[in-house]
């Protein structure tokens, strides 16, 4: 799973923690969480699962649209673990165009106006 990264603790924790509930739900052995601007860095994590004996990473982005940090940053980090690693690393779109997002809103909007 990798996201933006924040200067406030809590806010990494609760990326961490949907990390840890995903791989989890979907049984993967091994998992990561990284971050562009906070350790640990996508270098490190990809570093940590080659070494697990990953021969092939998704990397999850954990942000909702296909910002600048998905469009320019996270390909050339990618192109440069490729090329360190020699294992396909692979990237899932953004959460933007889920269909789940618009119930969740809605989830949301309900529970505030309870």
């Amino acid at each position: 799973m990798f996201g933006h990264g924040s200067s406030i603790a809590s806010a990494n924790d609760a990326v961490r923690t949907i990390a840890g509930r995903a791989a989890a739900e979907g049984h993967w052995a091994l998992y990561e969480t990284a971050f562009l601007e906070a350790a640990p860095r996508l270098d490190e994590a990809v570093g940590k699962l080659a070494a697990c004996g990953a021969h092939e990473v998704l990397v999850l982005p954990y942000f909702l649209t296909l910002g600048i940090h998905l469009q320019r940053d996270l390909p050339k980090l990618v192109e440069d673990l490729v090329r360190r690693h020699g294992i396909p690393i692979r990237v899932a779109e953004p959460l933007d165009g889920h269909p789940e997002l618009s119930r969740i809103l809605v989830e949301r909007a309900r529970e505030f106006a309870q």
